[in-house]
């Protein structure tokens, strides 16, 4: 063990720190090298470290840190960095999680995909939330469970160990030459693996990437909490949730027009992580033989996408079909002839989109939509075929009903989640929520159940700003869509030629109202090659002259429903980071809050219009 005194200077990092290091949930591009990510930002941060050049202004000129909240921060950075400091390891291989169980599932996977052992080996008790059973039967992963002391001596092992330990600090941990993962739950602030032996870095990646999209990571108000605990600071953990959580979910009904219970996840894929494995769950016990078909847009959002196709690499069961839905495309049609071909193979079909699309900002023909997943369809043996599950990622307008006894979806069963950093929260909070028609009612059950299995529900904290925000979203979006359908006009006015992805006057009067767009802009060149290179660089200029004009408001960020400002990106380059090249939207993705200075974003705007002249 390395004494503390290494980290002499953590109270001055503590003091400095920028206030974006706990409060913002989306990254700055313009300060992000993706190649660089997982690293680039502790190697600045230990130079300035070890310099004893800690200054507020110095951290918050530091690169960005990983590439989302759920992936990693600044704080979970250097949480991960300190206790690496004091365990002899590289900051690499500590991993945060808020969740308990989520980094034993993380090596589960990784494993099952090799068709390798686990041993999990704990000394005191395992988390409350892990169900083994389902482990098992529902996510598929194998492994061998085995009570040790805390002192007991270790015995090797064909495949991996993992020792759990409920009763350590998240600092100290039991790095025996047989133990490949160590993993320290705090009831409260989540668990911390750190990945033993040379042999198993080629894991680190993997449990990563499982951080990133089916849990988050520690978050940063607990992050802070267990730094100060580790610099010897006495913190105040009492919060009661009770209050807070019986006003998320009452909200959410108002909203919603459901009289189903909502579920609130830590972040709008761990919600989308339960949805599915519940789904998969509830099938495996009403369609045991049959095969399970998930229908999702191929363009999409790119965590969507990817967890999706990572739940179906697991289990022999499930497989995607891709569901083209916009671009050309409609979503009526493609829903409609899916469906056909799912009864035709007698498949359980689940279908996972978003209205609008992203980022193109399309809707469907709703009432055409509803008929396509209502109509009765058979099998080849004239059986009834399984009825769709339509799963609604309603972040892009979460203020829309359509989940209510009247409403167009209630003859089908449906099932809506919008991300919590999106309208719900402003941006403050990653937490996410699901809830269901009254068809679908019965599937809340087994999805809340995996929701608690991953020890995925949202924090205390994050419940305690939905509790503050949700109250004010329908006027935020209102206000919102207000200054974003001036800001179209605008450039329509300016620049006709370029092509405008948005709501209809008539799409918007029926309660769509998102206030995000997207802008295609005019191109010139002989080839393909020359048009598409010079839209890419013309698409940069453009959010470059934005965020240097009105650096206050204008940021190149991944983000919508923020309370304050503009935010820009491209979604090939971001939202849609893992998704097909072929399916990549490079246009320029803009969403707009309702407090913003319309009139300077349209100045500045029109600056660019004369820079193309």
């Amino acid at each position: 063990m390395i004494t503390t005194q290494k980290l002499d200077k953590l109270s001055a990092v503590l003091e400095n720190m920028p206030a974006d290091w706990l409060n913002l949930t989306t990254h700055r591009l313009d300060i992000y090298n993706e190649s660089q990510a997982k690293v680039e930002f502790i190697e600045a941060f230990a130079s300035l470290y070890h310099k004893d050049d800690v200054t507020t202004e110095n951290l918050a000129a530091l690169p960005t840190a990983y590439d989302y909240i759920r992936l990693g921060h600044p704080l979970s950075s250097v949480l991960e960095w300190a206790i690496a400091q004091l365990n002899g390891l590289s900051s690499e291989q500590v991993i945060s999680f808020a969740s308990a169980t989520a980094p034993i599932l993380a090596i589960l996977r990784t494993n099952h995909l090799q068709g390798k052992q686990t041993r999990i080996l704990y000394a005191d008790e395992l988390p409350t939330s892990l169900d083994a059973e389902k482990v098992r039967s529902v996510y598929g992963f194998d492994f061998k469970l085995e009570e040790v002391g805390q002192s007991t001596n270790i015995d090797s092992f064909d495949g991996s160990t993992v020792f759990v330990s409920t009763t350590r600090t998240l600092t100290d941990f039991n790095l025996d030459m047989h133990i490949d993962f160590a993993v320290n739950i705090d009831a409260h602030l989540g668990s911390i693996v750190a990945v033993n032996d040379e042999q198993n870095k080629p894991y680190i990646s993997e449990i990563q990437h499982f951080r990133r999209r089916e849990t988050i990571a520690m978050t940063p108000a607990d992050c802070l909490t267990a730094l100060k605990e580790l610099n010897g600071e006495s913190v105040d953990r009492v919060v009661s949730t009770k209050q807070n959580k019986s006003a998320v979910l009452e909200t959410i009904k108002e909203i919603t027009g459901s009289n189903t219970e909502a579920l609130v996840a830590s972040s709008g894929l761990s919600m989308q992580y339960a949805i599915m494995m519940g789904l998969i769950d509830d099938a495996q016990k009403t369609h045991p033989e049959k095969q399970i078909k998930v229908l999702i847009p191929p363009n999409c959002y790119g965590g969507t996408n990817d967890q999706a196709r990572r739940v179906a690499a697991t289990l022999d069961q499930v497989e995607i079909v891709d569901l083209p839905v916009d671009a050309g495309n409609d979503m009526v049609s493609s829903v409609h002839a899916l469906l056909e071909d799912m009864a035709a193979i007698d498949a359980v079909p689940y279908i996972i989109a978003e209205i609008p699309t992203n980022p193109r900002v399309e809707v469907p023909e709703l009432e055409a939509l509803r008929d396509a997943l209502a109509k009765a369809r058979f099998t080849p043996e004239g059986n009834p075929a399984v009825a769709p599950v339509f799963i609604l990622d309603q972040t892009f307008c979460p203020n829309f009903p359509f989940l209510g006894a009247d409403d167009v979806l209630a003859d089908v069963k449906a099932i809506a989640y919008v991300s919590g950093s999106k309208f719900p929260s402003g941006g403050r909070c990653t937490a996410g929520y699901a809830t269901a028609n009254n068809k679908a009612a019965a599937l809340m059950a087994p999805i809340g159940r995996h929701l608690t299995l991953c020890d995925n529900e949202a924090t205390e904290l994050q419940y305690e700003i939905l509790a503050e925000q949700m109250p004010s979203m329908l006027d935020r979006i209102a206000g919102a869509y207000k200054n974003t359908r001036a800001f179209v006009t605008h450039i329509e006015q300016e620049l006709p030629e370029a092509k405008i992805n948005f709501v209809s006057e008539d799409l918007a009067a029926q309660g769509f109202t998102p206030s995000v767009f997207s802008l295609d802009l005019p191109t010139k060149g002989e080839t393909e090659a020359e048009r598409e290179s010079y839209k890419r660089a013309l698409n940069l200029k453009l959010i470059n002259l934005m965020i240097s004009e009105i650096p206050n408001e204008s940021k190149y960020c991944v983000s919508y429903g923020q309370l304050k400002g503009c935010y820009w990106t491209i979604p090939a380059t971001s939202t849609q980071g893992t998704t097909k090249e072929g399916d990549k939207d490079y246009i320029v993705r803009v969403a707009v809050a309702p407090d913003l200075d319309l009139e300077k974003h349209k100045e500045v705007f029109s600056q660019f219009v004369d820079s193309l002249k």
